[in-house]
Formats: C-alpha cells, structure tokens, sequence
C-alpha cells in the first residue's frame, strides 16, 4: 500500500480536526455528564471509525478495509477494557465526574502521540528484523494466557512508578481546585490530584500500547492502516468512559474474549512465514469473540439476578 506524504498530513488534519470537536461538543456543560449524552456522543465516534472502513474500501479495497476494521475493533475491545483502570484511578485520587472529562482528554491526545511514535519503532524493527514478529507474537500469546487466567484486574495506582517520581518532583496538594492542572497554595504553585490523574493515566496508556500495538500488527503491517485504527480507536474514549463506567465491572467475562483474541494473533504471528490467515478470518474470530463475551456476561447476570429474587421470594 503506497501512501503519499499528503495521505498522512490529511489523516493527522483529520484526526486533529476531531479532537477539537471532541473538545469543545463533549461534555462542556458544567455538572455531571449524563449517560444519554455519552453514549449518543460514544455511538457516533464509534460509527466515525466503522465508516472511514468503507472509505478504505472504496480507495484500497475490500482487503485493506477488512485490515483496518479488525485492527479498530481490536484497538476498541482493549480501551473498553482500560476504562476500569481509569475508573480506579479517579476513585483513588478522588476526581470529581465533572473534572474527569478533561482528563481522558487530554490522556487521548498523549496516546495518540505516543502510539505514533509506538507504531513506528514497531515498523522499523519489523523491517529491520524479521524475528522480532516471533517476538511481538509470543508476548501476545503469554499475555493473553496471562489475561485469561486472572479474571479480575488488580491496579495499584499508589504503586506506580511514574505518580512516585512525580509527587517527589513536584509539589501537589491534596484537592482540586475546580479543572486545574496547577493551582496556588500559601504562594507557590503546586499539582492537583487532577495532574496526578493526568500522569497515571498517561502511564497506563503506555502499559497499554505495550499489549495493543504489537496485536494490531498482527493484523496487518501497513503503518497508515495500523495508525489510523488507532486513532479512531481512541477518539470518543471519554464518551464511552462516562456511557460504560458503571457497566464495566458487569462484563464479567471480556477478558476471557479478549484473552482469545490476543492469542490468536499471537499465533497469526507465529505461523505467519507458513500460513497467512486472511483478513476476513481474523475479522471473524474476533467479532465471534466479542460477541460470545458480552453473551456469556449477560447471561451471568440474568442468572445471577434470578437467583437473587429467588433466594428473596423464598425468604
């Protein structure tokens, strides 16, 4: 696939242009942010990156297009799994709904930057070196083993490096002073919790590439595909953040589904100099295992909730 530097500029004018919109449309009234207006926010993005598919496929084909739209419902499947690690991180540092908007944010500006730069090494080092798909393929499998076999996730935000280095560097207060990143106390200029916030969800999100990067890889190798799968991806997190925050914790069985998809593209990679999985193939197993994910999930909690009015019927 040959793309003109002109492709790239407009791709990155594109997604620049949506991030403002982002910006000044979502969430911009004061108080909390409803769940009708996040999710009709989260469903038009969402429909945003299904349509730039058909966009590739009138340019580059149904090939192309299929690349892209596995490498977009990968990319979203992992961020709808991230929300819980958002949502611990504003419950430990105690962000206010209103203030958690300009967070997510401004945390999808720096992965967009920084899934670039990820993206890049990634290529470079698959040009460079043919094993390194090997390894992008065993961790895959390893994390995916390692995701299906612990079904909660553990997140300690006390623990991680980067708010430590940062509360020694800089001084920061204990409250929030409205959407502040800096505020003044007794004269000096100190961090909120909200820049703390902004640090530790700046961390994650580099956790997160980790696993997310070499997995679109997987499914295909071309960079503008692979880049652009991931920032649609990315856009509209906020509104999928406050349309899904309290639903989370009830999709009991997603990581199991995502602990399939993340080992077989780990395979897909390690099999790839013997066979080539098509694009439709992987397109497949990975809505099949989404959509078996989010059934089971429901399925436990009708049960669950059957056997709560009964457990109470019988009382």
């Amino acid at each position: 696939m040959h793309v003109d530097l002109w492709m790239w500029a407009a791709l990155g004018a594109l997604v620049v242009s949506l991030l403002l919109v982002d910006l000044v449309g979502f969430g911009r009234r004061r108080g909390a942010i409803g769940f009708r207006e996040a999710a009709a926010w989260s469903v038009g993005w969402t429909a945003l990156g299904l349509a730039f598919a058909v966009l590739m496929w009138v340019w580059q084909g149904r090939v192309l297009a299929e690349e892209y739209l596995a490498g977009f419902l990968i990319e979203k499947s992992l961020s709808v799994d991230n929300l819980f690690v958002f949502a611990l991180i504003f419950t430990y540092l105690a962000v206010p709904p209103a203030a958690q908007r300009r967070v997510i944010f401004w945390g999808i500006v720096g992965a967009i930057v920084l899934r670039g730069l990820f993206i890049a090494g990634g290529a470079a080092l698959l040009d460079a070196f043919h094993y390194t798909i090997y390894v992008f393929g065993a961790f895959l499998v390893l994390t995916g083993l390692r995701m299906a076999r612990h079904s909660g996730i553990e997140i300690h935000p006390e623990r991680n490096l980067a708010l430590r280095a940062f509360r020694r560097v800089v001084p920061m207060t204990t409250e929030n002073d409205g959407d502040r990143l800096l505020t003044r106390r007794d004269g000096r200029l100190v961090a909120t919790p909200l820049f703390a916030a902004l640090v530790l969800v700046a961390a994650f999100d580099v956790v997160f590439a980790v696993d997310s990067i070499p997995a679109i890889f997987a499914v295909t190798r071309e960079t503008f595909i692979v880049y652009a799968a991931n920032a649609f991806s990315l856009l509209g997190l906020a509104a999928l953040y406050f349309a899904l925050a309290g639903l989370v914790s009830r999709f009991r069985y997603l990581n199991v589904g995502l602990a399939v998809i993340l080992v077989f593209v780990g395979a897909k990679m390690l099999v790839s100099d013997l066979f080539k999985v098509p694009a439709f193939a992987s397109l497949a197993v990975i809505v099949v295992a989404l959509a078996i994910a989010i059934l089971a999930s429901s399925l436990q909690r009708e049960d669950a909730g059957s056997a709560c009015r009964g457990a109470e019927a019988g009382a």
